[in-house]
Formats: C-alpha cells, sequence, structure tokens
C-alpha cells in the first residue's frame, strides 16, 4: 500500500470533517412553529445539460433563490387551522410538491439542502410533478 500525500491526507480529513448522516442533518432542521411551513427545495444542476459546461456559483445561486416549487416537509401545529381562512381545509399535505412566489419564506441551509420557511397562506399550488415546472 502506497503512503498517501499530506494533500491526499488533508483532503479526508476534510472530508470526514463535512461529512454527517442523515440522522444528525435531520436533527438540525428547524421545526415549524405557529402556520409556518418547511419546504425542501430542489438540488440546482450545477452544468448545463449534456454539454457539461459549469454553470458559475452566482448563476447557481440565483436558481436557488429564484426557486418556485419544493417538497413539504413539516407543518407547525396551527398550520391551516384558521377555519375562517382555510374553510376547505389544508392547501396541501407534507409529502406534497408545491408552488411558492420566488422570494417566499426564510431561506436557510442545512448540510448541502436549501429550505425555506414560510407561511402557510404562501402556498400557491400543488405540483404533481416538480419536474415539469420551470420558472419562466
Amino acid at each position: 500500500m502506497t503512503e498517501m500525500t499530506a494533500l491526499e491526507i488533508k483532503r479526508d480529513e476534510k472530508i470526514k470533517e463535512t461529512m454527517q448522516t442523515e440522522e444528525e442533518l435531520e436533527a438540525q432542521l428547524p421545526k415549524p412553529v405557529g402556520y409556518r411551513v418547511l419546504v425542501a427545495l430542489p438540488n440546482v444542476d450545477e452544468t448545463y445539460g449534456e454539454s457539461g459546461l459549469v454553470k458559475s456559483t452566482q448563476t447557481v445561486r440565483d436558481e436557488y433563490v429564484l426557486s418556485t416549487v419544493g417538497a413539504v416537509i413539516e407543518m407547525g401545529g396551527q398550520a391551516y387551522s384558521d377555519k375562517e381562512r382555510f374553510p376547505n381545509g389544508p392547501w396541501c399535505k407534507v409529502g406534497d410538491y408545491v408552488m411558492f412566489r420566488a422570494n417566499t419564506g426564510t431561506r436557510f441551509k442545512v448540510g448541502r439542502q436549501e429550505y425555506r420557511l414560510m407561511n402557510d397562506d404562501s402556498i400557491e399550488a400543488v405540483v404533481a410533478d416538480p419536474r415539469a415546472v420551470t420558472r419562466a
């Protein structure tokens, strides 16, 4: 077995430091309270399709910021409980893909995944296939 170079050792140490189990990351997710909804954003491709051209860091960031579709991960205890505002019941449920305005909610990351914490009435539609929806 060959010895690792100092650079390889440093890289391996960095990988071990940044790797966390899914359980650890899930435990770090904030729990929505009140009428808030926690939505996970889809991961953004870092290249342009089959061409393999790498997107700039700014382009990737813009695509995250301007995301309009995500998956409902969790809801606060009062989400959709106001019978006057939601007479027909909740607009969505945990597991649904939903559509919302581009700058809606509080944006944050846990690990490499980006999330939004938004008000229940910020959900504008339930989406059957999120891959079919793109920003105009």
